[in-house]
């Protein structure tokens, strides 16, 4: 493991400590940053402490009694935190010492940080910089803002957190699920987005989907026995074993049936093909684990023509079964037209028209072109590759759909 993964793993462990043993998670992710800064910039010139926990934790500790000892702006916190901190942990500990509880914090810092009063995008946000480390200029740069919108942002979720009260400790039974729900999802949205952008020049972001990834290892480690936490890591890993494949040399995309098989990670897949099956054979089934299997049945497709469509299309009636969504209605409909042909396909798109929450989305019309091409009315496959095109703000896929609609225009040769 090199120095930069070793940081951003040790990151969340470091903040935990600090916020049980400070009280205060806003000052612990400062400081701890500050510490990931130093070991950055120190360890490549001094090599690697022996415990790089617990250097870290001694020069983001330092850092914390700095602040509460001598700013002089900050004299009510720091009245509250020498009342809230031990006489013996008002200075640093040595780097060599071991956190007393012996615990790895990532999964109660990851629970906070998506919990549910924080928007979307707060607690995408607020993940990527305390449990992933990711610096602030890092995550603007994935999202496209400016890193002063997305210092604002961070700095937002951490106040919302910090006057919600919001104890630094696994929740209680009742709050156990949709805390674990919203996590799962916030890691699931971070994934989609470094594995398909929404918008700009490129089609992946692979910092965001191998965050997304390292993170979903660290849940299913601590929580091995829950179906959906392996069912979305094995649907990353499925997902991403395409990603070599998924681009050509100019960055232009590369739709999965045109993929070169052979640039898959066979490494990932088998990992992925093994958790799935396993979670899908010992207890209840939830959606990520029909996505992971609906990604598995192309994974193991040794061609395109050999893909199980049947089977995909009855995984599909099941995900829209336990989780309602137009989106997977329209991955169905696509399915329908492979097992049934184009028609049966193209009749479920147009039930779909009518859901004003795909009136305008690029991947309806983008299906609609594909089925219209299957069905053989190529001016409508036209038609509708354009329209595909003109409300996508991804730029591979806009010259993609572009590109195919010129194809389908020109004179046959």
């Amino acid at each position: 493991m090199n120095a930069n993964d070793l940081l951003r793993e040790l990151a969340p462990q470091v903040v935990g400590v600090l916020t049980r043993r400070f009280g205060d998670f806003d000052a612990a992710e400062d400081a701890v940053q500050e510490a990931l800064l130093a070991a950055a910039t120190q360890w490549p010139d001094e090599g690697m402490p022996r415990n790089p926990r617990g250097w870290l934790i001694q020069v983001a500790s330092r850092r914390m009694t700095e602040q509460v000892r001598s700013e002089r702006a900050r004299r009510r916190r720091e009245d509250l935190a020498a009342r809230r901190i031990p006489a013996d942990r008002q200075s640093a500990p040595a780097a060599d010492t071991q956190d007393p509880a012996g615990r790895d914090d990532t999964l109660i810092l990851l629970l906070m940080c998506c919990h549910p009063a924080l928007s979307p995008a707060a607690a995408i946000a607020l993940t990527l910089r305390s449990v992933g480390g990711l610096a602030t200029a890092e995550i603007a740069r994935a999202f496209l803002v400016p890193e002063t919108t997305m210092a604002q942002r961070i700095t937002r979720a951490k106040q919302r957190i910090k006057s919600s009260g919001i104890p630094f400790a696994l929740p209680d039974c009742d709050d156990w699920a949709p805390r674990l729900d919203a996590a799962l999802h916030v890691l699931y949205l971070i994934f989609t987005e470094g594995s398909t952008t929404s918008s700009g020049p490129d089609l992946l972001r692979p910092e965001l989907s191998r965050e997304a990834i390292r993170l979903a290892r660290a849940v299913h480690q601590m929580l091995p026995d829950d179906n959906e936490v392996t069912g979305l890591l094995a649907l990353m890993l499925l997902t991403d074993a395409r990603s070599p494949a998924r681009t050509g040399p100019g960055g232009e995309l590369i739709p999965l049936a045109e993929q070169d098989r052979r640039l898959w990670d066979d490494k990932a897949i088998a990992e992925g093909v093994a958790l799935i099956t396993e979670a899908l054979t010992t207890g209840p089934v939830g959606p990520y684990q029909i996505q992971a299997a609906v990604a598995a049945v192309h994974d193991e497709a040794a061609t395109v023509e050999e893909t199980d469509w049947p089977q995909i299309l009855a995984l599909y009636g099941v995900l829209e079964h336990l989780s309602p969504n137009p989106l997977v209605s329209l991955n169905r409909a696509v399915a329908a037209a492979m097992v049934h042909g184009p028609a049966a396909g193209l009749d479920i798109l147009r039930v779909l028209e009518s859901d004003g929450r795909l009136a305008e989305h690029h991947h309806l019309y983008a299906a609609r072109a594909h089925l219209l091409e299957m069905a053989g009315d190529l001016q409508a496959a036209i038609e509708s590759y354009r329209a595909a095109a003109n409300r996508t703000t991804s730029l591979p896929e806009r010259h993609y759909l572009t590109i195919r609609a010129a194809q389908l225009a020109a004179p046959p040769m």
